[in-house]
Protein backbone atom coordinates (compact mmCIF):
# COMPACT_ATOMS: atom_id res chain seq x y z
CA UNK A 1 0.00 0.00 0.00
CA UNK A 2 1.33 3.02 -0.99
CA UNK A 3 1.39 6.15 1.58
CA UNK A 4 2.10 8.53 -1.25
CA UNK A 5 0.70 7.46 -5.16
CA UNK A 6 0.36 10.65 -6.44
CA UNK A 7 3.10 9.17 -9.20
CA UNK A 8 1.47 6.21 -10.14
CA UNK A 9 -1.72 7.96 -10.28
CA UNK A 10 -0.76 11.14 -12.47
CA UNK A 11 1.44 8.61 -14.84
CA UNK A 12 -1.86 6.71 -15.65
CA UNK A 13 -3.68 10.39 -16.12
CA UNK A 14 -5.80 9.93 -12.79
CA UNK A 15 -6.47 13.14 -10.97
CA UNK A 16 -4.05 13.86 -8.00
CA UNK A 17 -4.12 16.31 -5.31
CA UNK A 18 -0.96 18.25 -6.55
CA UNK A 19 1.39 17.67 -9.22
CA UNK A 20 4.06 15.22 -8.67
CA UNK A 21 7.61 15.75 -8.84
CA UNK A 22 11.02 13.69 -8.95
CA UNK A 23 14.37 14.17 -11.37
CA UNK A 24 16.54 12.43 -13.94
CA UNK A 25 19.37 11.54 -11.69
CA UNK A 26 18.40 12.86 -8.47
CA UNK A 27 20.65 10.03 -6.69
CA UNK A 28 24.01 11.57 -7.64
CA UNK A 29 26.81 13.68 -7.42
CA UNK A 30 25.50 16.91 -6.51
CA UNK A 31 24.38 15.61 -3.17
CA UNK A 32 27.34 15.29 -0.83
CA UNK A 33 26.30 12.30 0.88
CA UNK A 34 26.25 10.36 -2.46
CA UNK A 35 30.14 11.73 -3.11
CA UNK A 36 30.62 10.26 0.44
CA UNK A 37 29.04 6.93 -0.38
CA UNK A 38 30.76 6.72 -3.73
CA UNK A 39 34.56 7.29 -2.05
CA UNK A 40 33.80 4.14 0.05
CA UNK A 41 32.80 1.91 -3.04
CA UNK A 42 36.01 3.02 -4.63
CA UNK A 43 34.48 3.46 -8.30
CA UNK A 44 31.08 3.68 -9.79
CA UNK A 45 30.54 0.01 -10.66
CA UNK A 46 31.32 -0.92 -7.43
CA UNK A 47 28.79 1.35 -5.89
CA UNK A 48 26.21 0.16 -8.69
CA UNK A 49 26.71 -3.89 -8.26
CA UNK A 50 26.36 -3.49 -4.08
CA UNK A 51 22.73 -3.86 -3.86
CA UNK A 52 23.42 -2.34 -0.15
CA UNK A 53 24.98 0.79 -1.51
CA UNK A 54 22.79 1.30 -4.38
CA UNK A 55 19.78 1.51 -1.93
CA UNK A 56 21.70 3.71 0.73
CA UNK A 57 22.04 6.42 -2.76
CA UNK A 58 18.87 5.46 -3.84
CA UNK A 59 17.21 6.76 -0.29
CA UNK A 60 19.49 9.75 -0.09
CA UNK A 61 17.27 12.25 -2.04
CA UNK A 62 13.87 11.12 -0.57
CA UNK A 63 15.87 12.04 3.11
CA UNK A 64 16.42 15.81 1.73
CA UNK A 65 13.29 16.82 -0.32
CA UNK A 66 10.01 15.92 -0.57
CA UNK A 67 9.74 14.03 -3.96
CA UNK A 68 7.30 11.86 -4.79
CA UNK A 69 9.42 9.01 -6.74
CA UNK A 70 12.25 7.37 -5.96
CA UNK A 71 14.15 5.85 -8.66
CA UNK A 72 16.55 2.40 -8.99
CA UNK A 73 20.37 3.56 -8.60
CA UNK A 74 21.70 1.79 -11.44
CA UNK A 75 23.36 3.06 -14.83
CA UNK A 76 21.71 2.19 -18.37
CA UNK A 77 24.72 -0.28 -19.50
CA UNK A 78 24.70 -2.96 -17.15
CA UNK A 79 23.08 -5.18 -19.67
CA UNK A 80 25.68 -4.95 -22.61
CA UNK A 81 28.18 -5.62 -19.53
CA UNK A 82 26.46 -8.49 -18.74
CA UNK A 83 26.94 -9.93 -22.14
CA UNK A 84 30.43 -9.86 -21.62
CA UNK A 85 31.16 -6.59 -22.91
CA UNK A 86 33.57 -5.70 -19.96
CA UNK A 87 32.70 -2.31 -18.64
CA UNK A 88 34.47 0.43 -16.91
CA UNK A 89 34.92 4.28 -16.60
CA UNK A 90 37.58 6.56 -18.06
CA UNK A 91 38.01 9.26 -15.42
CA UNK A 92 36.45 12.07 -16.84
CA UNK A 93 35.65 10.31 -20.29
CA UNK A 94 32.44 8.49 -19.21
CA UNK A 95 31.66 4.94 -19.82
CA UNK A 96 33.75 3.00 -22.25
CA UNK A 97 33.72 -1.14 -23.10
CA UNK A 98 37.06 -3.11 -23.18
CA UNK A 99 35.28 -5.97 -26.10
CA UNK A 100 32.93 -3.21 -28.34
CA UNK A 101 31.06 -4.88 -30.81
CA UNK A 102 32.70 -3.81 -34.19
CA UNK A 103 31.86 -7.11 -36.38
CA UNK A 104 29.47 -9.37 -37.49
CA UNK A 105 31.40 -11.65 -35.43
CA UNK A 106 31.08 -10.02 -32.29
CA UNK A 107 27.50 -9.68 -32.78
CA UNK A 108 26.88 -13.51 -33.28
CA UNK A 109 28.76 -14.12 -29.41
CA UNK A 110 25.64 -11.56 -28.26
CA UNK A 111 23.06 -13.33 -26.05
CA UNK A 112 19.88 -12.22 -23.60
CA UNK A 113 21.85 -12.17 -19.99
CA UNK A 114 20.13 -14.33 -17.21
CA UNK A 115 18.91 -11.38 -15.16
CA UNK A 116 19.03 -13.27 -12.22
CA UNK A 117 22.18 -14.52 -12.76
CA UNK A 118 24.13 -12.06 -14.55
CA UNK A 119 22.12 -9.24 -12.73
CA UNK A 120 20.94 -10.23 -10.02
CA UNK A 121 22.76 -7.53 -8.33
CA UNK A 122 19.99 -5.40 -9.54
CA UNK A 123 16.98 -7.05 -8.66
CA UNK A 124 18.69 -7.47 -5.39
CA UNK A 125 18.97 -3.85 -4.83
CA UNK A 126 15.26 -3.21 -6.63
CA UNK A 127 13.62 -5.92 -3.75
CA UNK A 128 16.32 -4.28 -0.69
CA UNK A 129 15.17 -0.28 -1.90
CA UNK A 130 11.61 -1.41 -2.18
CA UNK A 131 11.29 -3.18 1.33
CA UNK A 132 12.70 0.30 2.66
CA UNK A 133 11.28 2.39 0.88
CA UNK A 134 8.20 1.02 3.65
CA UNK A 135 5.36 2.36 0.84
CA UNK A 136 6.56 5.67 1.44
CA UNK A 137 6.77 6.29 -2.35
CA UNK A 138 6.92 4.14 -5.49
CA UNK A 139 10.13 3.01 -6.94
CA UNK A 140 10.75 3.32 -10.87
CA UNK A 141 12.68 1.03 -12.49
CA UNK A 142 14.36 1.59 -15.95
CA UNK A 143 16.26 0.79 -18.46
CA UNK A 144 18.40 2.42 -21.59
CA UNK A 145 16.24 1.67 -25.30
CA UNK A 146 18.22 -0.61 -27.30
CA UNK A 147 19.38 1.87 -29.77
CA UNK A 148 21.21 3.99 -26.89
CA UNK A 149 22.46 1.01 -25.82
CA UNK A 150 23.85 -0.10 -29.44
CA UNK A 151 25.52 3.38 -29.91
CA UNK A 152 27.73 2.66 -26.79
CA UNK A 153 28.29 -0.81 -27.81
CA UNK A 154 29.33 -0.48 -31.77
CA UNK A 155 30.94 3.16 -30.75
CA UNK A 156 32.78 1.39 -27.38
CA UNK A 157 32.34 4.43 -25.39
CA UNK A 158 30.84 8.08 -25.34
CA UNK A 159 31.02 9.22 -28.96
CA UNK A 160 30.08 13.21 -30.74
CA UNK A 161 29.03 12.24 -34.14
CA UNK A 162 28.15 8.45 -33.99
CA UNK A 163 29.70 8.07 -37.26
CA UNK A 164 30.65 4.35 -35.86
CA UNK A 165 27.14 2.90 -35.39
CA UNK A 166 25.52 5.32 -37.84
CA UNK A 167 28.43 3.70 -40.55
CA UNK A 168 26.42 0.29 -39.55
CA UNK A 169 23.09 1.48 -39.60
CA UNK A 170 23.20 2.75 -43.00
CA UNK A 171 26.13 0.37 -44.89
CA UNK A 172 25.17 -3.08 -42.70
CA UNK A 173 21.51 -2.47 -41.27
CA UNK A 174 20.33 -6.59 -41.03
CA UNK A 175 23.90 -6.11 -38.48
CA UNK A 176 21.99 -3.43 -36.63
CA UNK A 177 19.04 -5.00 -36.52
CA UNK A 178 20.72 -8.19 -35.13
CA UNK A 179 22.06 -6.03 -32.28
CA UNK A 180 18.77 -4.43 -31.38
CA UNK A 181 16.62 -7.80 -31.65
CA UNK A 182 18.86 -9.32 -28.84
CA UNK A 183 18.44 -6.07 -26.81
CA UNK A 184 14.85 -5.55 -27.05
CA UNK A 185 14.01 -9.15 -25.94
CA UNK A 186 17.14 -8.63 -23.08
CA UNK A 187 16.26 -5.29 -21.87
CA UNK A 188 12.23 -6.95 -21.73
CA UNK A 189 13.35 -9.35 -19.55
CA UNK A 190 15.69 -7.25 -17.52
CA UNK A 191 12.44 -4.55 -16.93
CA UNK A 192 10.31 -7.52 -16.18
CA UNK A 193 12.67 -9.05 -13.28
CA UNK A 194 12.81 -5.24 -11.99
CA UNK A 195 8.88 -5.55 -11.87
CA UNK A 196 8.72 -9.09 -9.55
CA UNK A 197 11.66 -8.12 -7.45
CA UNK A 198 9.89 -4.80 -6.55
CA UNK A 199 8.97 -1.80 -8.68
CA UNK A 200 6.01 -0.19 -9.17
CA UNK A 201 7.00 1.55 -12.34
CA UNK A 202 9.51 1.49 -15.24
CA UNK A 203 10.94 3.87 -17.53
CA UNK A 204 12.48 3.77 -20.94
CA UNK A 205 15.45 6.12 -21.37
CA UNK A 206 16.20 6.64 -25.42
CA UNK A 207 18.56 8.87 -24.78
CA UNK A 208 20.34 8.89 -28.27
CA UNK A 209 17.20 8.65 -30.17
CA UNK A 210 17.27 12.16 -31.49
CA UNK A 211 20.44 11.63 -33.28
CA UNK A 212 18.16 9.48 -35.93
CA UNK A 213 16.47 11.08 -38.80
CA UNK A 214 12.74 10.48 -38.40
CA UNK A 215 12.36 7.25 -40.50
CA UNK A 216 15.54 5.71 -39.37
CA UNK A 217 14.15 6.73 -35.71
CA UNK A 218 11.01 4.86 -36.13
CA UNK A 219 13.02 2.27 -37.70
CA UNK A 220 15.58 1.79 -35.73
CA UNK A 221 14.86 3.16 -32.04
CA UNK A 222 11.15 3.12 -31.55
CA UNK A 223 10.01 0.12 -33.19
CA UNK A 224 12.24 -1.81 -30.23
CA UNK A 225 10.89 0.13 -27.89
CA UNK A 226 7.42 -0.73 -29.09
CA UNK A 227 8.85 -4.63 -28.94
CA UNK A 228 9.92 -3.71 -25.57
CA UNK A 229 6.27 -2.07 -24.30
CA UNK A 230 4.32 -5.04 -25.85
CA UNK A 231 5.92 -7.42 -23.93
CA UNK A 232 6.03 -5.89 -20.67
CA UNK A 233 4.18 -6.88 -17.16
CA UNK A 234 1.57 -4.19 -16.99
CA UNK A 235 0.14 -5.72 -13.71
CA UNK A 236 1.90 -7.07 -10.77
CA UNK A 237 0.35 -7.99 -7.38
CA UNK A 238 -3.23 -6.67 -8.16
CA UNK A 239 -1.54 -3.13 -9.29
CA UNK A 240 -0.90 -1.35 -12.76
CA UNK A 241 2.83 -0.62 -13.80
CA UNK A 242 2.83 2.65 -15.73
CA UNK A 243 5.19 2.62 -18.38
CA UNK A 244 7.30 5.76 -19.68
CA UNK A 245 9.48 6.08 -22.89
CA UNK A 246 11.76 9.42 -22.84
CA UNK A 247 13.50 10.53 -26.18
CA UNK A 248 15.96 13.06 -25.67
CA UNK A 249 15.20 15.21 -28.71
CA UNK A 250 12.33 13.23 -29.63
CA UNK A 251 9.67 16.07 -29.84
CA UNK A 252 9.19 15.89 -33.51
CA UNK A 253 7.85 12.41 -33.00
CA UNK A 254 5.23 12.49 -29.94
CA UNK A 255 2.17 11.77 -31.82
CA UNK A 256 4.67 8.12 -32.67
CA UNK A 257 5.72 7.59 -29.05
CA UNK A 258 1.72 8.32 -27.89
CA UNK A 259 0.90 5.27 -29.88
CA UNK A 260 3.07 3.11 -28.59
CA UNK A 261 0.98 1.84 -25.62
CA UNK A 262 3.47 3.51 -23.24
CA UNK A 263 1.42 5.13 -20.63
CA UNK A 264 3.57 8.26 -20.32
CA UNK A 265 6.03 9.96 -22.94
CA UNK A 266 8.90 12.20 -21.52
CA UNK A 267 9.79 15.61 -22.51
CA UNK A 268 12.64 17.43 -22.91
CA UNK A 269 12.96 21.16 -23.03
CA UNK A 270 13.15 21.93 -26.58
CA UNK A 271 9.29 21.92 -26.67
CA UNK A 272 6.49 24.04 -25.09
CA UNK A 273 4.85 21.29 -22.70
CA UNK A 274 1.31 23.25 -23.83
CA UNK A 275 1.78 22.16 -27.55
CA UNK A 276 3.03 18.62 -26.17
CA UNK A 277 -0.23 18.54 -24.33
CA UNK A 278 -2.29 19.61 -27.26
CA UNK A 279 -0.99 17.10 -29.58
CA UNK A 280 -0.60 13.93 -27.30
CA UNK A 281 -2.14 14.65 -24.30
CA UNK A 282 -5.12 13.28 -24.22
CA UNK A 283 -3.63 9.91 -25.26
CA UNK A 284 -1.00 9.38 -22.67
CA UNK A 285 0.50 11.67 -19.70
CA UNK A 286 3.38 13.69 -19.83
CA UNK A 287 6.73 14.00 -17.85
CA UNK A 288 9.28 17.01 -18.02
CA UNK A 289 9.98 19.34 -18.64
CA UNK A 290 12.24 22.31 -17.07
CA UNK A 291 15.72 23.15 -18.05
CA UNK A 292 18.26 21.41 -15.54
CA UNK A 293 20.10 24.28 -16.18
CA UNK A 294 17.34 26.46 -14.58
CA UNK A 295 19.22 24.80 -11.18
CA UNK A 296 22.21 26.95 -11.59
CA UNK A 297 19.82 30.24 -11.28
CA UNK A 298 18.18 31.52 -7.77
CA UNK A 299 15.83 30.20 -6.23
CA UNK A 300 13.12 32.82 -7.19
CA UNK A 301 13.87 32.19 -11.06
CA UNK A 302 13.46 28.61 -10.49
CA UNK A 303 10.45 29.08 -9.19
CA UNK A 304 8.98 31.69 -12.09
CA UNK A 305 10.34 28.71 -14.41
CA UNK A 306 8.28 25.81 -12.36
CA UNK A 307 5.02 28.36 -12.14
CA UNK A 308 5.14 28.83 -16.14
CA UNK A 309 5.70 25.31 -17.15
CA UNK A 310 2.57 24.79 -14.44
CA UNK A 311 0.43 27.23 -16.06
CA UNK A 312 1.55 25.61 -19.62
CA UNK A 313 0.19 22.34 -19.35
CA UNK A 314 -2.85 24.23 -16.71
CA UNK A 315 -5.66 22.29 -15.21
CA UNK A 316 -6.10 18.28 -16.04
CA UNK A 317 -4.51 15.36 -15.16
CA UNK A 318 -1.26 13.04 -16.18
CA UNK A 319 1.34 15.87 -16.23
CA UNK A 320 4.83 14.38 -13.56
CA UNK A 321 6.67 17.25 -13.23
CA UNK A 322 10.77 16.50 -14.12
CA UNK A 323 13.69 18.07 -15.70
CA UNK A 324 13.92 18.12 -19.68
CA UNK A 325 17.08 15.56 -18.79
CA UNK A 326 19.17 14.71 -15.69
CA UNK A 327 20.54 16.55 -12.48
CA UNK A 328 24.01 18.28 -13.62
CA UNK A 329 26.45 17.17 -10.96
CA UNK A 330 27.08 21.06 -10.00
CA UNK A 331 23.96 22.04 -9.04
CA UNK A 332 23.34 23.34 -5.57
CA UNK A 333 21.16 21.10 -3.47
CA UNK A 334 19.57 23.86 -1.64
CA UNK A 335 18.22 25.06 -5.65
CA UNK A 336 17.04 21.56 -5.46
CA UNK A 337 14.76 22.28 -2.68
CA UNK A 338 13.14 24.89 -4.09
CA UNK A 339 12.37 23.56 -7.40
CA UNK A 340 11.06 20.14 -5.41
CA UNK A 341 8.76 22.53 -2.70
CA UNK A 342 7.84 25.00 -5.87
CA UNK A 343 6.35 22.36 -7.46
CA UNK A 344 4.17 21.07 -4.57
CA UNK A 345 2.88 24.63 -3.08
CA UNK A 346 2.00 25.97 -7.24
CA UNK A 347 0.13 23.09 -8.46
CA UNK A 348 -2.61 22.61 -5.89
CA UNK A 349 -4.47 25.17 -7.69
CA UNK A 350 -4.36 23.05 -10.94
CA UNK A 351 -6.05 20.32 -9.12
CA UNK A 352 -8.99 20.92 -6.97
Amino acid sequence: MLINDRYIKAALSQPVDKTPVWMMRQAGRYLPEYREIRAKAGNFMALCTNPELACEVTLQPLRRYELDAAILFSDILTIPDAMGLELYFKAGEGPAFKKPVKTEADIKKLFVPDVFDKLKYVTDAVSLIRKELKGQVPLIGFSGSPWTLATYMVEGGTTKNFGIVKGMLFDQPQLMHQILSVLAQSVTEYLNAQIESGAQAVMIFDTWGGVLSTDNYQEFSLAYMQRIIDGLKRNHEGHQIPVTIFTKGGAGWLEKMAETGADCVGLDWTIDIDQAKARIGNKVALQGNMDPCVLYSNPQRIEREVASILDKFGRGNGHIFNLGHGIHPTIDPENVKAYVNAVHRFSEQYHN
